[in-house]
């Protein structure tokens, strides 16, 4: 291995390129080292049906999932570490591919449960089959609309469109390559947040977020979660992303609340979807769950049509691009013509005839629909499958490239595919409980789509960064979704027949959500207002020259969640401010990805070991804090100055840090 190859990844990395200039990745296109191999295979199937079922509890409890790429990166790391003993040595490149195919799964599980469980809520249970035909084919239609599009976004966009966990998971596997002084900050932070991860949700002895009252405005609210992940993620996307984000955090929490709870005040009766309590009685958390989402629905879908259209000459070059590259191959035998290594993607026809394929046997076999309706529901149902995700996987895309997949909202993209297909439905005069269930298998099928291809761009920035083949990590992300769906499917059942959906063991959140979006638009009692509300300030954004999506991404999730990334964003920038060797800068900067990259693995490991045993102990981490008796701002107090001093530590790692 060279002395540049063992400096780590090239500065390039972490940079937009000038013009002319090309990235030189850790492995160079001339160098052939084995990559697809069984072991790699196996290691990572093996990987993603353990954390697909464990995300599966996860998001059926809270409604959250967690992004399992770096953890399966971390674990791939560990045991090909063990294999080497015995003498089975491993590669980089192996490794990238094993965690490519066991963080698929996680993609998976979240489309399942923030769709499916509202099929039992009707009384019109799937079974194992027509649940893993449905997983497998938003899986496949995910990666193979990402495929023509790899070029642009993850080639021609690189140093704008960041993709931090994709350039995390790269930073795991050179740190761990290389090895020496660099790879202690990946340990350090995986070490660090793991501890706060387990003070927080393991034993509790602090609260897993903060927040208080703002004064003198009506219900409006401030807080953080106390994550470390949130704070690596802030600290890798850079402080505009940043600031744009918690910005429209900050116009839900301190405008948008306290001017419906205002608004509110002088009603008598309750305000859709609400059905029991009225305006006045809500506090923020049911003011923004109930009417904020719609509005940040509104924003993200709107921000994604805007986005949509500025990339319609970017998808275009992209068939363009990838048409000719299937008329050389077509023409082509002698391999004159054949493109280096590392820009080779899996053949356009392949693509076309894959997603063709899907989209008849969605519509000519009964029952992956179920007996949900006939033919022409089916036919209208696959063709706003194609549409939808098409459109969502370009969307998802480029939002994972800006703030993360732990971040990407796929919960408002399912939304807005709801809203139209389900808009469609009542024009045909589909609205019973078999249009109603149509519809949401609908969102299902996009949910896993755009959710996939999240994934699948953060591992193709992983692979362009490290040099793996395109094509090699196209066909692992395949055969890690057909691999896990069953048995994500099956834990899904499993928890349908041990607690039931929507009761307190299991409330299924978004699912539930989902539920009543499409029964909203299928009854005509939809907030239209909330969602016309949020459209409005995506076009805000766009006239002021705000980026819309960051900003509307800001506005659906939660402000806490903004805050840690909002921190992570700004210490970045304070500490290259006052960094004016440019050699210095990127080393501190390096350093800082990688501790940041720990943070973001060391919070998911431990959190996917925290959904595992609850499955298998069938209860929560009950806790030491559940029964704290003393005052109740203590716990409080106690979490945000050991956040603080978390910050801190990594603030002086960084600065202090010698060269």
């Amino acid at each position: 291995m060279d002395k540049n190859k063992k400096a780590g990844l090239s500065n390039a990395a972490y940079r937009e390129l000038q013009p002319g200039e090309q990235y030189q990745p850790y492995i160079g296109s001339h160098e052939s080292i084995a990559e697809f191999t069984f072991k790699a295979l196996g290691l990572g199937i093996l990987f993603g049906i353990i954390f697909g079922a464990a995300n599966a509890y996860l998001g059926l409890k809270s409604g959250l999932t967690i992004s399992t790429s770096i953890p399966v990166a971390v674990m791939s790391v560990a045991v090909f570490r063990i294999l080497a003993k015995s003498g089975i040595k491993s590669t980089i490149l192996e490794t990238n591919i094993a965690q490519t195919t066991g963080s698929a799964s996680s993609s998976v599980a979240s489309g399942v449960i923030f769709t499916l469980p509202a099929l039992f809520m009707w009384g019109v249970a799937p079974d194992l089959l027509q649940m893993t035909i449905l997983a497998m084919s938003g899986g496949l239609l995910g990666i193979l609309f990402m495929i023509p599009l790899r070029k642009f976004l993850i080639e021609r966009e690189h140093g704008k469109l960041p993709y931090p966990e994709g350039t995390a998971c790269a930073e795991v596997l050179v740190a761990n390559e290389v090895g020496g002084n660099r790879a202690k900050y990946i340990f350090y932070g995986i070490g660090a947040a793991a501890l706060f991860k387990t003070l927080t949700s393991w034993i509790k002895i602090i609260p897993s977020s903060v927040s208080f009252n703002v004064p003198f405005i009506k219900k409006a609210t401030l807080g953080i979660d106390l994550s470390a992940a949130l704070f690596g993620v802030g600290y890798i996307l850079g402080p505009r992303i940043a600031l744009i984000m918690v910005g429209g955090g900050l116009l839900s929490s301190l405008i948008i609340i306290p001017a419906i709870a205002y608004w509110g005040d002088t009603r008598t009766l309750p305000l859709f979807p609400e059905t029991v309590s009225l305006i006045k009685d809500m506090s923020a958390a049911d003011i923004w769950t109930r009417y904020v989402r719609y509005i940040g629905a509104g924003a993200v879908a709107t921000a994604g049509i805007i986005t949509l259209i500025r990339s319609i000459p970017v998808m275009l070059e992209s068939f363009k691009a990838g048409a000719k590259e299937l008329e050389i191959q077509t023409h082509q035998s002698d391999g004159s013509t054949k493109q280096p290594r590392t820009t080779q993607d899996l053949p356009l026809k392949v693509v076309g005839i894959g997603i063709l394929l899907i989209v008849l046997a969605l519509t000519l076999i009964p029952s992956v629909f179920g007996a949900v309706g006939g033919m022409d529901m089916r036919l209208v149902a696959a063709i706003c499958v194609a549409i939808f995700s098409f459109f969502f996987v370009t969307v998802a895309s480029r939002i994972v490239g800006l703030v993360g997949v732990t971040s990407n909202p796929t919960s408002g993209m399912t939304i807005a595919a709801l809203l139209g297909t389900a808009t469609l439905f009542l024009v045909m005069g589909w609205t019973d409980t078999n249009g109603k269930a149509a519809a949401l298998i609908v969102g299902c099928v996009v949910a896993i789509a755009a959710s996939i291809a999240g994934d699948t761009s953060q591992d193709l920035k992983s692979g362009y960064l490290l040099g793996s083949t395109p094509r090699y990590q196209q066909a692992a992300e395949l055969i890690g979704v057909l691999t896990s769906a069953t048995f994500v499917c099956l834990a899904v059942l499993l928890l349908a027949k041990t607690f039931g959906f929507g009761s307190s063991d299991l409330a299924a959140p978004q699912a539930t959500l989902m539920k009543l979006v499409i029964d909203g638009v299928l009854d005509q009692n939809l907030p239209w207002t909330l969602v016309a509300i949020g459209a409005g300030i995506a076009i805000l954004c766009e006239l002021f020259r705000i980026p819309s999506l960051p900003f509307a991404v800001g506005v659906y999730l939660p402000v806490s969640v903004m805050t840690p990334v909002f921190i992570g964003g700004m210490i970045r920038h304070f500490f290259e401010k006052r960094t004016n060797n440019q050699e210095q800068l990127e080393s501190r900067r390096e350093r800082g990805v990688l501790l940041g990259s720990g943070f973001v693995g060391g919070e998911g490991l431990l959190g996917v070991g925290i959904a595992a045993a609850a499955f298998i102990l069938d209860k929560k981490p009950a806790g030491i804090g559940t029964d704290w008796a003393g005052p109740d701002w203590m716990p409080s107090l106690l979490g945000f100055v050991a956040f603080v001093l978390l910050v801190s530590w990594f603030f002086k790692s960084i600065v202090n840090a010698k060269n």
